[in-house]
């Protein structure tokens, strides 16, 4: 049994002031659970044809915030946002990377949404879960954040193939596709 075959994930963190562009924790995280057939969602590599970003872009960004030139911005980061929450939209549970260093404007907005759909957000906090900011353990159920990224993989393992049911946290929800039921 796999449960989280075919859903889809959406890979949510920083990745405007990331040093790496939110990159590699995305690129490790489909590697390490390729052979659970999820659906990765990731905003590094968007599955269509706007809204793409990279580092050019980001830094074009910045020098026309240098410059004063924020309608350019403005411009530019629309489509960027539109088609980033709709992947929050289409996803089915969204693992979340938090670094207390970084500042993460979107990724609390994508998180907003997802919470506001009851989706399991699953939080990876870089420094600690004991160093998590207060306000999440009241976001989402303590069982869903972690202080490794070793933990979080064996969960999303463990709700994939647990042969009992799960606790569901209310946010869990596997419907069946086959119309047998």
């Amino acid at each position: 049994m796999n449960r989280l075959a075919h859903t889809r994930a959406y890979l949510c963190g920083a990745m405007d002031q990331d040093p790496e562009g939110g990159v590699l924790w995305r690129q490790r995280m489909r590697d390490e659970l390729f052979d659970l057939k999820i659906h990765w969602l990731d905003p590094t590599r968007k599955p269509i044809n706007i809204g793409g970003e990279s580092d050019e872009a980001r830094q074009q960004r910045r020098e026309s915030k240098r410059l004063g030139d924020y309608d350019r911005v403005a411009r530019e980061m629309r489509p960027i946002r539109a088609v980033d929450l709709r992947m929050v939209n289409f996803c089915d549970f969204m693992p979340t990377n938090i670094d207390l260093r970084v500042h993460a404007c979107g990724t609390y907005h994508e998180m907003a949404l997802a919470n506001s759909e009851k989706k399991p957000i699953l939080i990876h906090v870089e420094q600690g879960k004991c160093n998590a900011p207060d306000w999440l353990f009241s976001y989402v159920p303590h069982q869903h954040i972690f202080g490794t990224w070793k933990d979080m993989y064996a969960y999303i393992r463990y709700v994939a193939h647990s042969p009992g049911p799960i606790e569901t946290y209310r946010r869990w929800f596997f419907f069946d596709w086959t119309g047998e039921k």
